[in-house]
């Protein structure tokens, strides 16, 4: 039966136990209530002994943990837990204090075994040098480390707060360069976060430590004082007995609390000064210290020079001045080894220098998809703290993606010595194909209207659209925007004519690796069905319908019903424009969505049953070939109607499409394209059932 009960006993405590392990949060509270509570109830001496060991455990395994943490933020609950350890250690401060001014006339053991033992083996039953050995640990607590510590809080506290901004921007630069990725970006914004929070919580956590160290001088004295006055007015005791008694059980407390107090303040201490340096205490320190024998030789001489005077013990400081000499003379032959290892790998590098050379040049001839040369003092526009453009760039390519279905590359920002100071240049796939100047600290103004700029400044060309505008500094934006006229910074120009370039080039940019990963990222049935799509290459195919779809700048972003169309019309034709134009029907809801003006109409522009009529005509098929059989000189006639009629439209900033017919609609759009490239072209069958026309001009005469 005993058996059983031991056996039950042992269940029902590891129960409890693996309750505990799974309910943490539960065991915490009731650990920090069972804390506050021992502030207002007495305590026996027994339960006020493990109090105190567990205190002192607790301070251990602090410091230990501060000691071999690699860095700083690998212990950001330590404000937290400085907090729960300073208030356990200030309520069993008060559970002794009552126990020695009520308890304290009966003799050492009053307060419990962990204060007497702590009175007699320090204070060696002589409470004067108690209290010189209290007094020096609060100095050391109080003065060295606890000051150093909240000093260093509150400096790392600021810096942290002050460089956030600076960081942060740090951060986007990279982002908006393609140097890291959006995962990255936020794993450093969290790093970021979690580092000024953790200055910020040190600087408040180290007034904790302070006050604990004021707070155990106070108590020390009232016991003191409080205790004769007990002893002596309460018990009859003499005042020596009393002083003798209470005071021996004051200084034992008082040590008691103390040590644990000093031995948190030097974990508190070794957190904030470690700084941003990597690496257990002993990786930090003992390894820098070990790194210049030289060092440990000079001390070594020092040392037994020492010995040497008069009066000193030799044979100490030889000891030690030879223990030191040995230490700089292994270390040396360490970097000796190190330093021949290090010859030998330079020597094997030499080696394969061959190799790395071949794949440096390879990496040299690769091309950039999309590149930014800035000349010298367009240079902060990108690498400063608080640099606008790597973040306006990153919100570029959002909208790319967003608008247009399309991943835009990684724009690579980097400075141009070959480049005149104030101007920069775009290149697509390592050819330069446009280029601006702009003025790092001014403010452009473009006027709306035709009517000539009105205001002081330095007269420019708009590098994008080449109109005329003004280059004024920053202080006259106000009035600038006041007198009607558009004012933008150095970095929407750039980011503006980037975008009109990415929008020519789309096609380009639009590479196969690029489709490929579109590919990837569809569902798996429409990858398969990419994969029936006939041909030995269907993701060339889908490549050049696509790269169709963004030359007349419509958005690929319904990949899905991109890829029915083509396999749908794959099985009829494998022309590339005639496949273009069926997947264009599919996509007829979208674009005319995307004409659709602000009143519910798409405005377009007809041709001529003349002109309609003989563009028909001129259309010959011939198996899977289409082609336009069209004098130049008609061509010519057709454009120059068409380019006069966008005009007039275009003088009153409206772009209608032209409305043509099926046969006809690519070839057209290639006439037009050269001289007027934002003009829509759209045939009868792309009109989706619920769009609304409005016609505004005719091409041709009747």
């Amino acid at each position: 039966m005993a058996n059983s009960d031991l056996i039950g006993g042992g269940t029902r405590g590891g129960g409890m136990f693996a309750f505990g392990l799974k309910n943490r949060d539960i065991g915490f509270a009731l650990g920090v209530t069972l804390v506050l509570s021992v502030l207002f109830i007495p305590l026996p001496p027994i339960i006020l002994d493990f109090g105190l060991a567990i205190s002192l455990a607790v301070s251990v395994l602090v410091l230990m943990v501060a000691l071999w943490i690699p860095k700083p933020l690998d212990f950001n609950s330590f404000p937290t837990l400085l907090l729960v350890v300073t208030m356990l250690r200030l309520s069993l401060n008060v559970a002794s204090t009552r126990l020695i001014l009520s308890e304290g006339h009966t003799g050492p053991g009053a307060a419990g075994g962990v204060i007497e033992g702590f009175s007699r083996f320090i204070v060696s039953g002589n409470f004067v040098i108690g209290i010189v050995i209290f007094g020096i640990l609060v100095v050391i607590n109080f003065l060295v480390i606890t000051k150093g510590s909240t000093r260093i809080a509150e400096v790392s506290a600021r810096f942290s707060l002050d460089s956030m901004p600076g960081k942060q921007m740090a951060i986007d630069a990279d982002l908006g360069a393609g140097l890291i990725d959006e995962t990255e970006a936020k794993r450093r914004r969290k790093a970021l976060e979690d580092e000024t929070g953790f200055y910020g919580a040190m600087d408040g956590a180290s007034k904790f430590v302070r006050g604990d160290a004021v707070a155990g001088i106070i108590i020390t004295l009232i016991n003191v004082i409080g205790g004769i006055l007990i002893g002596v007015l309460q018990y009859d005791l003499s005042v020596s007995d009393a002083a003798n008694s209470y005071t021996t059980l004051t200084i034992g407390d008082g040590l008691v609390s103390q040590i644990p107090a000093l031995i948190v303040s030097l974990a508190a201490g070794l957190i904030v000064t470690k700084g941003g340096t990597e690496g257990a205490a002993n990786e930090a320190v003992l390894g820098q210290l070990s790194k210049f024998p030289k060092a440990l030789y000079m001390a070594a001489g020092l040392l037994a020079g020492m010995g040497l005077l008069p009066g000193f013990p030799l044979m100490v400081f030889l000891i030690m001045s030879g223990g030191m000499a040995a230490l700089g003379w292994y270390i040396q032959q360490q970097e000796e080894r190190a330093a021949e290892a290090l010859r030998r790998a330079e020597i094997e590098k030499e080696r394969a220098g061959q190799t790395r050379s071949e794949e440096s040049m390879q990496s040299t001839m690769k091309l950039d998809d999309l590149r930014l040369e800035m000349g010298e003092a367009l240079v902060p526009l990108m690498s400063a703290a608080d640099a606008a453009l790597p973040g306006k760039i990153k919100s570029l390519r959002n909208l790319f993606a967003r608008e247009f279905g399309f991943v835009l590359p990684s724009v690579r920002i980097t400075d141009e010595p070959g480049l005149p100071t104030n101007t920069y240049a775009l290149l697509v796939q390592g050819v330069e194909v446009a280029r601006g100047e702009v003025r790092p600290q001014g403010m452009m103004v473009v006027n709306p209207s035709d009517h000539p700029l009105d205001m002081p400044g330095e007269a420019a060309k708009d590098p994008t659209f080449g109109l005329d505008a003004l280059w004024i500094q920053p202080g006259q934006a106000a009035e600038a925007e006041r007198q009607g006229y558009t004012v933008v910074d150095p970095e929407s120009v750039i980011t503006t004519h980037l975008t009109e370039v990415v929008k020519e080039h789309m096609p380009d940019l639009l590479t196969y690796g690029a489709v490929q990963g579109l590919i990837e990222g569809l569902d798996r049935d429409y990858q398969k069905l990419v994969g029936e799509i006939g041909g030995q290459s269907p993701a060339i195919l889908v490549q050049h319908v696509l790269q169709g779809l963004l030359t007349e700048r419509v958005s690929i972003r319904n990949l899905p019903l991109i890829v029915e169309a083509i396999a749908e019309a794959k099985r009829t034709s494998s022309n590339v424009v005639t496949i273009t134009e069926h997947v264009r029907r599919r996509l007829s809801n979208q674009i005319c969505k995307a004409l659709t003006d602000e009143n519910g109409y798409i405005q377009v522009i007809t041709l001529s049953s003349k002109w309609d009529q003989e563009f028909l005509d001129s259309v010959r098929v011939q198996g899977d070939e289409r082609n336009l059989i069209m004098s130049p000189q008609r061509i010519q006639e057709f454009v120059l109607e068409a380019r006069r009629t966008i005009q007039e439209h275009a003088a009153e900033d409206r772009w209608p499409a032209i409305l043509v017919a099926p046969e006809a609609r690519s070839f057209i759009r290639n006439m037009l394209e050269r001289v007027s490239p934002m003009t829509q072209v759209i045939s009868h069958n792309e009109i989706h059932r619920n769009a609304n026309l409005r016609t505004l001009a005719t091409i041709g005469k009747e």
